[in-house]
């Protein structure tokens, strides 16, 4: 079995810039487990309104600032900043942009509505990770993706990015947790995904249908090597889905310290 030596951790929320859940503790954790292990990592997540830049020390990295993404027609200035967790020795990288997530919350406002955009915010931040990477010049032999705003990522690194030397070679695993969004998407999504590389038959999954949290997950399924289900309880039909597709699974991991069930299971991939 061949050892993975670099992992890119994208994950949707990571503690403490956002409050503590699921996914913001594995965001935390396991970056530093993984780097504990004498492994490589890099980290990724959305620079959400609700993160505090002064406390937090947050700073824009021009160097890899400044690119524009298109989506729908639309030109969006992509932004970078980064921040130090000093105790984990662990750097965070923030993907920005001022009409995607300067609004003060998360996903939803603050009477719970989810915001609209959430779909082009979800193409835009994994857009921005993919090329941030490529600037950085850093080529992941494991992709770890955490939260249902990094779905996009399977499909992107195996499609549209994957004759690049930077991920030609890197393989996705999806991590389920228990974090349904409500609002559907907007039914344009499909046509928004497609880049150079993807076609319409790689996005049936959410093409001329609901494209609600289970179609989101089927598509990241679809693309990903191997799949880990994070929380103890998670949607039934999505993992009688991973079972037909017979995807590679790690089922839920009861012991407190599940890095080392993980690296395991980035190292079977390779």
């Amino acid at each position: 079995m061949k050892k993975v030596n670099k992992v890119l951790f994208i994950s949707q929320e990571i503690f403490p810039y956002l409050p503590e859940s699921e996914i913001a503790n594995m965001g935390r954790y396991m970056p530093q487990a993984v780097q504990d292990r004498g492994r490589e990592t890099r980290t990724f997540m959305p620079k959400f309104g609700a993160v505090n830049e002064r406390r937090n020390q947050l700073h824009e990295v021009i160097r890899l600032s400044g690119m524009n993404l298109i989506i729908d027609d639309t030109d969006h200035p992509l932004i970078l900043k980064v921040a130090s967790i000093q105790s984990a020795r662990m750097q965070v990288y923030f993907i920005d942009n001022d009409d995607y997530f300067h609004r003060k919350n998360t996903i939803a406002d603050e009477n719970g509505v989810e915001y609209e955009d959430n779909d082009e915010r979800t193409i835009f931040f994994i857009r921005g990770v993919m090329e941030t990477v490529k600037k950085l010049r850093w080529t992941p032999d494991v992709i770890h993706c955490s939260g249902w705003m990094t779905a996009l990522a399977p499909l992107y690194i195996k499609k549209a990015y994957n004759q690049d030397p930077f991920f030609k070679n890197s393989k996705v695993v999806y991590s389920l947790f228990n974090d349904e969004f409500k609002k559907p998407f907007r039914e344009l999504f499909a046509k928004k995904l497609i880049l150079e590389g993807i076609e319409k038959k790689h996005v049936t999954q959410v093409k001329d249908k609901v494209i609600d949290y289970v179609a989101l997950s089927k598509l990241a399924i679809d693309f990903s090597d191997g799949v880990i289900q994070s929380s103890p309880i998670v949607n039934q039909d999505i993992l009688d889905y991973i079972e037909e597709k017979k995807t590679k699974f790690l089922p839920f991991v009861t012991e407190e310290d599940y890095a080392d069930e993980y690296v395991r299971f980035y190292d079977s991939l390779k």
